[in-house]
């Protein structure tokens, strides 16, 4: 009796919303494929870009106002910054699979509870990395080997952004809350807005109030915290069964389970894959602050080439996670496909484009000709193999959608910490050079490509006997039914 009532709560709730909401979010369980993951990543992409010119224009504007030490201080950080970002993402996309499983499926009452556990999560895990954060910032400089001249600029940095970094793990969750249920345009809005400012903000800050470094950190986490205000201001006002209440905050240990088991592997992948990259960044700082400074501004641009890659995996993540818990497995695969075809076509179209204006392209940091140099020699040497992140991301973002997080995680960790790391060890005691340093990120994709090739053939997408579903969530208690009633008085 009690599933009978749950399951017709759920289509209460379904039929109200379908009859009176103009819907932002979208069910990816039916229609063109090709039409759908183009929609969904290109909002995800533009997002992508957008976030990007945080540290972009923080790059800009102290590597031309500032000092190309203060250029290689922005560049340094960047390992640091995505160790605590990195674990954070990951919660968000266990978050995100477990509510686009429950859209999918649509069970209402376990996405109810998928959404206020992260959000409460997220509120908690903020309070942690700000300490974290702020207290690891020497230690990790000088693992890093960071040089002296940079030193103190760096630690000024990232005291700053680790203090607000609380806004943007806010952002992450309810941003991957809405991409969840199929809406990837208003997290995009946000971005928008909140880079505009954030370009406004640096050049009053560094430029007028002659504030160098600190100021275009205060301008990051200024920007960040209204990106998390915006996002947060939405899902509390919307009549869908996604909405947060905030008397509903709570951690239900069922759904907490379901998301660290997805995300925790994802964030741990993440978290420690920039870990790792702390020790590649001590490779680098090891030939001097200039090439230091040609790093930070390869690092720059080498974001945006993998914009494709990225966000065509974030849309197939969603589309196989609606398609999986709605059991449609043969539509998943194909999704799978388009999207690898998708990801290949516009990565290679964009690495052409570095490739050939390279030069022209790293003026916009610096106009010191040994840094563009360095700069150049490294987008020379690592953008033909971009096309490999292709594979690995848009099977990694499969595997996710259907609940195996920690395939990816094994694969990538091998992969892009262990493999890079020994890599570069045994290269350098062999006497490489900065071409084996230059080529250690390339060589952590390819074997993970293959990994992840055959990951995949090997999963429940390819061998519909394996695949598990959730079962309905027949938990009932206040909360749930307040959401109810709620929903309900939102579209009456």
């Amino acid at each position: 009796m009690e599933l009978e009532q749950v399951s017709k709560e759920n289509e209460k709730v379904h039929r109200g919303i379908k009859r009176h909401i103009k819907r932002a979010d979208s069910d990816m369980t039916g229609g063109s494929i090709w039409r759908l993951l183009i929609t969904f990543a290109l909002p995800l992409a533009a997002g992508l870009l957008f976030q990007q010119l945080y540290n972009t224009v923080d790059t800009i504007v102290v590597g031309k106002f500032v000092g190309k030490e203060a250029l290689a201080a922005v560049g340094s950080t960047s390992s640091i910054i995505n160790m605590l970002v990195g674990l954070c993402s990951g919660l968000s996309m266990g978050a995100s699979v477990v509510i686009s499983q429950s859209y999918g499926a649509k069970d209402y009452v376990r996405l109810h509870d998928a959404v206020h556990t992260p959000i409460l999560g997220t509120i908690i895990m903020s309070v942690i990395a700000t300490g974290v954060g702020i207290a690891i910032v020497d230690p990790m400089l000088r693992m890093m080997s960071t040089p002296d001249d940079v030193f103190g600029a760096a630690h000024d940095y990232l005291t700053i952004y680790f203090a607000g970094i609380s806004g943007l793990f806010i952002y992450n969750m309810g941003s991957a809350i809405l991409r969840a249920v199929g809406d990837s345009r208003r997290p995009l809005y946000f971005l928008i807005f909140s880079a505009v400012l954030n370009v406004i903000l640096d050049l009053v800050f560094v430029i007028v109030f002659k504030m160098d470094i600190a100021g275009a950190a205060y301008a990051t986490i200024i920007s960040q915290f209204l990106s998390a205000a915006l996002v947060l201001f939405v899902l509390t006002r919307s009549a869908g069964p996604y909405a947060i209440h905030w008397g509903h905050l709570c951690i239900k240990g069922s759904i907490l389970k379901q998301v660290l088991s997805i995300g925790l592997p994802s964030g741990v992948q993440q978290g420690l894959t920039s870990f790792s990259n702390v020790f590649v960044q001590s490779y680098v700082n090891a030939f001097g602050s200039d090439c230091m400074a040609g790093w930070s501004s390869y690092n720059k641009l080498d974001v945006y080439a993998l914009v494709p890659a990225q966000s065509i995996a974030m849309a197939s993540t969603t589309f196989v996670g609606q398609n999986y818990g709605a059991r449609k497995l043969e539509r998943a695969r194909q999704g799978v496909k388009q999207a690898l075809i998708m990801s290949i076509s516009m990565t290679i179209f964009l690495c052409a484009l570095l490739l050939i204006f390279r030069d022209q392209l790293l003026t916009l940091f610096t106009n010191d000709s040994l840094v563009i140099q360095y700069g150049s020699r490294f987008i020379g040497m690592i953008a033909p193999f971009y096309f490999c992140t292709c594979f690995n991301q848009t099977f990694a973002g499969a595997m996710r959608g259907i609940g195996k997080a920690k395939v990816p995680m094994i694969v990538m960790l091998s992969s892009f910490v262990v493999f890079r790391q020994i890599f570069l060890y045994v290269g350098t005691k062999l006497g490489g050079g900065f071409v084996l340093v230059s080529l250690a990120y390339p060589m952590g994709w390819v074997v993970c490509s293959i990994a992840m090739y055959v990951c995949y053939k090997r999963s429940a997408l390819c061998h519909p006997e394996k695949a598990q579903f959730a079962a309905a969530d027949t938990a009932k208690d206040e909360n749930v039914e307040d959401a109810i009633e709620t929903a309900d008085e939102g579209i009456e």
